[in-house]
């Protein structure tokens, strides 16, 4: 049996992931593929509380190494409860944020560098990257205008400044810049029906 695909999403806070995962998944099952999805942190019952910790503003500041220790522990479950297994039974996996989004957010925006991130990453998952991976991106002030917009109580990321959504936004592009086969950038600004076409054209072009 082949492997299944592994497609992640990234991107900043109201790049409009949630959305462009539901066109992603309509695609692949429209093309006869299994899909299973999930999010990061979080995904099987342990890492959903690591989540609730991360995300949860009362938490207030950490330390960015623990910050980042939390997000691998929690990506450590979700690959050995749901992505692996998943692709071993041929399924293509479809994932909220990866290990891209570590590097963008505890790399770039808590300035750990991309080379802890990426240590991190040899020890969690050594043999296993994304196939493809889509970032939303979209300007931090559109961003957190959509984020505004929705209502209810922002999370913790979403109550960052601004100056450090910009640094997690830099770090998504320079780690596009640095694996353009893997990573294809969708302007997210634009209207909805011009997003989705971007997605869908990237899905033809890398996968079919």
């Amino acid at each position: 049996m082949n492997r299944g695909r592994f497609i992640t999403l990234e991107g900043g806070e109201g790049a409009g992931k949630t959305t462009a995962a539901a066109w992603v998944e309509a695609w692949l099952t429209g093309r006869g593929r299994r899909v299973v999805r999930s999010r990061e942190p979080g995904g099987t019952p342990a890492a959903e509380k690591v989540r609730g910790l991360l995300l949860d503003p009362e938490t207030g500041d950490l330390e960015p190494m623990t910050e980042v220790l939390l997000m691998f522990a929690a990506r450590a479950e979700n690959l050995a409860r749901i992505i692996r297994p998943a692709l071993a039974r041929g399924e293509d996996v479809l994932c909220d944020r990866f290990t891209d989004a570590s590097r963008a957010y505890q790399g770039g925006g808590r300035r750990l560098g991309i080379q802890v991130v990426n240590r991190l990453a040899a020890l969690v998952h050594p043999d296993l990257q994304p196939d493809l991976t889509l970032l939303l991106d979209v300007p931090v002030s559109v961003g957190m205008r959509r984020v505004a917009g929705r209502g209810g109580d922002a999370d913790r990321f979403e109550r960052l400044k601004s100056e450090f959504l910009e640094r997690v936004r830099a770090a998504y592009l320079t780690q596009a810049r640095m694996e353009p086969d893997r990573i294809v950038v969708i302007d997210a600004s634009l209207e909805m029906d011009q997003v989705k076409a971007q997605v869908i054209e990237a899905l033809e072009r890398r996968l079919a």
